[in-house]
């Protein structure tokens, strides 16, 4: 988008152009050497600034005082007539997005980058970044938004992202909070719609019901993002080595409901949606409890990830045995495949993972199969035999001894080598529980 010097411009928050990447970050450089105690005091500028803004929000400094840090005051960059504003929509949608924002319409997108001190350049792909529409120049941002562009902004400046970092993190954060929003409206809009007693509005339900589940579900977002940002946190820095950070050998499994597509012909949509609904619950309830990792949810097909291929294995056979036991659930194959992956904001890449779903789509019907890799993985870590004629011969040889025999969880038979489209000849591993 190009802007003239009157601040006019056709785009909007999304109307900048998509980042290229740069050449690594900026705290590398030395023009991004910043002394930490400037960066320190940017952050108290933008506390303070914060806080400035919440007393005006609340009232207590006068309407006349309420200046931003360039000097300009609520009268020159606010609506001139707040009926304006319900003139633009549903008065009630607007009512919501007042409460849910904490604060009014004030800026156009223009107004709100030239608040923040970023070029509307940089605002742009901060706002697409995040998923944001293009409003052009709609008054409809607040507060809250210049104050999230002056952040991330602060960081580059600061040097503590580099510039393509920043818009990645708008992004990571913008798509999954996305379908966090879109979910929770989802599950919540039964109580958004059926009143608790007869005769009342849908007015007289959704905002106080969002009034009250406001201040715990934000709450709750943070806890579980605080703890999921440790546990991640955790398992870098137990990285062997820094390359291993980024390409980490993992054991990569798909879950695929078989007949899926035949079932969406029969079943009612609602059906259809409790059964997607039942299998990803129960799938990512059982991925978690035994230590994986669930990367994401497809429909009738889940991808989960392990550091350890023993917790890969044992989530695969608990979700073929759990499923099983559920006769309103088609049957379930699964593949796994262990090696180098590249994992990029939340989700894995590479060979290992197009190969793991590979061997899912050969798989047999409520059966693992696995690699090469893996199998040697679980002969390494002791979890499997090599064969089951060596594990005949250790038994043998223990009680001899009178010893306890190895007490091996998972048992591997080889498969007739086949081609496997895109990889080439690979030879898997029927793969069940012993014992």
């Amino acid at each position: 988008m190009t802007v003239d010097d009157s601040g006019s411009g056709t785009g909007g928050p999304a109307s900048g152009g998509e980042p290229g990447r740069t050449a690594g970050p900026v705290a590398g450089t030395d023009a991004a050497r910043v002394d930490r105690a400037e960066a320190h005091a940017r952050v108290e500028r933008v506390k303070e600034e914060e806080q400035h803004a919440v007393d005006a929000q609340d009232g207590r400094v006068p309407a006349a005082d309420r200046t931003d840090p360039r000097g300009r005051t609520d009268a020159q960059d606010s609506r001139t007539d707040q009926d304006a504003a319900e003139s633009d929509g549903d008065p009630l949608a607007l009512r919501l997005e007042q409460l849910i924002l904490g604060a009014e319409r004030r800026y156009t997108p223009f107004q709100a980058a030239r608040s923040a001190g970023v070029s509307m350049e940089l605002a742009s792909r901060f706002w697409r970044a995040m998923g944001f529409a293009d409003i052009g120049q709609a008054k409809a941002l607040t507060e809250a938004d210049v104050l999230a562009l002056r952040r991330l902004a602060g960081l580059v400046e600061a040097g503590l992202l580099s510039e393509a970092m920043a818009v990645q993190v708008a992004r990571s954060t913008g798509q999954t909070t996305a379908r966090l929003a879109e979910w929770q409206i989802d599950s919540f809009l039964e109580g958004l719609t059926e009143p608790p007693e007869p005769g009342m509005t849908r007015t007289e339900v959704t905002y106080p019901l969002i009034e009250l589940l406001l201040p715990e579900l934000e709450e709750f977002l943070v806890y579980v993002w605080r703890r999921q940002l440790a546990a991640a946190t955790g398992r870098v820095v137990q990285a062997a080595d820094d390359e291993e950070m980024v390409d980490r050998r993992l054991a990569v499994g798909f879950a695929d409901l078989v007949g899926f597509t035949r079932l969406t012909r029969r079943m009612e949509e609602e059906e259809l949606g409790e059964l997607v609904e039942a299998f990803e619950t129960t799938a990512a309830d059982l991925v978690a409890a035994h230590g994986g990792r669930l990367i994401k949810t497809l429909g009738d097909e889940v991808l989960y990830a392990a550091d350890d291929a023993g917790i890969a294995a044992e989530i695969a056979l608990r979700l073929i045995e759990t499923m099983a036991n559920d006769e309103t659930m088609p049957e379930l194959r699964v593949g796994i495949a262990f090696g180098t992956v590249t994992t990029r904001m939340g989700d894995v890449f590479g060979t290992t993972v197009n190969l793991a779903s590979r061997l899912t789509s050969i798989a047999p019907k409520d059966a693992v199969l696995v690699d090469g890799a893996f199998a040697e993985e679980l002969i390494r870590t002791g979890d499997a035999p090599a064969s089951e004629a060596v594990a005949a011969e250790e038994a043998i040889a223990a009680e001899k001894e009178g010893e306890e025999p190895p007490g091996y969880r998972f048992g591997l038979q080889p498969m007739w080598q086949r081609a496997v489209r895109g990889l080439g000849v690979v030879e898997p591993w029927l793969m069940s529980r012993r014992g």
